[in-house]
C-alpha cells in the first residue's frame, strides 16, 4: 500500500478523509490569517481584559473538554508564569462536577472558553455556573463558529467577548486539527506577555516552522502509519505533556480504538507504564525546545534504543544539541514550548490520519455507527 499524499484530494475523497487531509494540511496558511485577524482584534480584545493579568486577586480559568481542554493545558503554566493573577486550566469535565475546588463567589474570574463548535453542553453550562456562583464574572470566548452557543449567548453582553478564528478553522471533519492549533496560538497571542508585534511574529514563525515540517514529514509519517503496530505512545514534558495526550487522542479517535495510544512524561514513563512496550508498540518522545528537559528526554531515548524492546523508537522536536536519533527535526527559532507545540502535533495528525486508512476507516467519519460525534451528546446538566 502506497502512502496518499495530503495534497491529493480526489484519493482521500475515495478514501472518506478529504475534509482531514486539507485540514491539516492548511493550517499554516490559517495561521498567517490569525496573525492578520488578531492585529484587527487587538484595541477591543485588550480593552475588555484592562489591567485584571496584573491583579493578583484575579483568577484566569482557561477550560474546554477533551481536545479543547488540552489546549487549556497547553497555555495555562506558560501564562501564569508571566502575571501576577492566578492562572489556571481547568477541564470544564472537572469544573462541572466539582466547582467548589475552583470558584469564589468573591473571587474575580474570567473564563477563557475554547471550543470548535461552542455548542457542546459543558461549555455553556461552565458558563452559566460561574454566572451563577461568581459575582464578578467575565468571559473570554475563543471559537470557531460564529453560529455556535457560546458566539450567539455572547453577544451584546458587556461581560463577554468573542474572539472568532479564521472561518476555515471550523473543521468539517470529526477530529479536531486547524481548530484546535488556531485556538491555541489565539490564546498565546492575547495573553502572552511580550510586545504585540512579537506575539504576531512569533505566530508567523510557528507558521513558517509547519509549512516546513509538512513538507519534510508528511511522506515519512505516512509510512510509518502503514507498519501494523497496536500501540503508540506519546512522551513529553512541561507544556507538551498536553501535546502528548492530544496527539495520543488523535491516534484512538481516527482508529476508533482500534489502536491503543497513551501519553505520558519521559521522567514518569519508568514509573509503570514503561510495562506496555513491546515489539508492536511505537514510542514518540515529543522533544522540548529548553535545553534541561531535552538532557532528560535524552537519556530515556537511549535507554529505550538500548533495551530494544519496543517495535521503533524515534524523537520528533527541534533540533538537539546532545545525543543522535532526531528523527524528525527542524531548527526552531527560541520559542517557548506552547508556541512550538501546534508545529510538532502536524506530524501527529498526519499519522493518525494515515493510520486510520490504512485500517480501512472513513477518517472524517471514523464512528459511522455514533458512538462517539462531533458534537458530543448525552449529556446531562445537574445543578449542585
Amino acid at each position: 500500500m502506497d502512502v496518499t499524499p495530503l495534497s491529493d484530494s480526489s484519493a482521500w475523497q475515495r478514501l472518506g478523509g478529504a475534509d482531514t487531509a486539507a485540514e491539516i494540511a492548511q493550517q499554516p496558511a490559517l495561521w498567517d490569517r490569525l496573525a492578520a485577524d488578531l492585529a484587527q482584534a487587538h484595541e477591543r480584545v485588550q480593552a475588555f481584559l484592562g489591567d485584571r493579568l496584573n491583579d493578583p486577586r484575579q483568577r484566569v480559568l482557561f477550560t474546554g473538554a477533551g481536545s479543547s481542554g488540552f489546549i487549556a493545558d497547553m497555555v495555562a503554566d506558560r501564562i501564569n508564569a508571566q502575571w501576577p493573577a492566578d492562572v489556571r486550566a481547568v477541564h470544564t469535565t472537572s469544573l462541572l462536577t466539582h466547582p467548589a475546588l475552583y470558584l469564589q463567589r468573591d473571587r474575580p474570574t474570567l473564563l477563557v472558553s475554547f471550543g470548535r463548535s461552542g455548542s457542546s453542553p459543558e461549555s455553556v453550562a461552565a458558563v452559566e455556573l460561574l454566572r451563577a456562583q461568581v459575582d464578578d464574572a467575565r468571559f473570554l470566548d475563543i471559537t470557531c463558529n460564529p453560529e455556535g452557543e457560546l458566539a450567539r449567548r455572547g453577544k451584546g453582553r458587556e461581560d463577554t467577548c468573542t474572539l472568532l478564528m479564521p472561518a476555515a478553522s471550523c473543521d468539517r471533519a470529526f477530529a479536531m486539527t486547524s481548530s484546535l492549533s488556531c485556538m491555541l496560538l489565539a490564546a498565546l497571542a492575547v495573553f502572552d506577555a511580550a510586545p504585540w508585534e512579537q506575539r504576531l511574529e512569533h505566530l508567523r514563525q510557528a507558521a513558517a516552522l509547519a509549512r516546513e515540517g509538512l513538507a519534510q514529514w508528511s511522506q515519512a509519517a505516512g509510512a510509518l502509519a502503514l507498519r501494523p503496530f497496536q500501540r503508540v505512545i506519546y512522551l513529553a514534558s512541561g507544556p507538551l505533556e498536553a501535546l502528548a495526550r492530544e496527539a495520543a487522542l488523535k491516534v484512538l479517535e481516527l482508529t476508533a480504538g482500534q489502536v491503543l495510544a497513551l501519553a505520558n512524561t519521559p521522567l514518569g514513563f519508568r514509573h509503570g507504564p514503561k510495562s506496555t512496550l513491546d515489539g508492536a508498540t511505537l514510542v514518540v518522545v515529543m522533544r522540548s525546545n529548553h535545553a534541561l528537559a531535552r538532557r532528560y528526554e535524552q537519556d530515556l531515548l537511549d535507554e529505550l534504543r538500548r533495551d530494544g524492546v519496543a517495535g521503533q523508537v524515534l524523537a520528533i522536536g527541534p533540533h538537539s544539541d546532545i545525543g543522535g536519533g532526531d528523527d524528525y527535526s527542524l531548527r526552531a527559532p527560541p520559542l517557548d514550548d506552547s508556541w512550538l507545540a501546534p508545529v510538532w502535533l502536524t506530524f501527529a495528525q498526519v499519522f493518525a490520519l494515515q493510520r486510520s486508512a490504512a485500517l480501512g476507516l472513513t477518517p472524517d467519519n471514523p464512528f459511522p455507527d455514533g458512538t462517539v460525534n462531533r458534537v458530543v451528546k448525552g449529556v446531562t446538566i445537574h445543578q449542585g
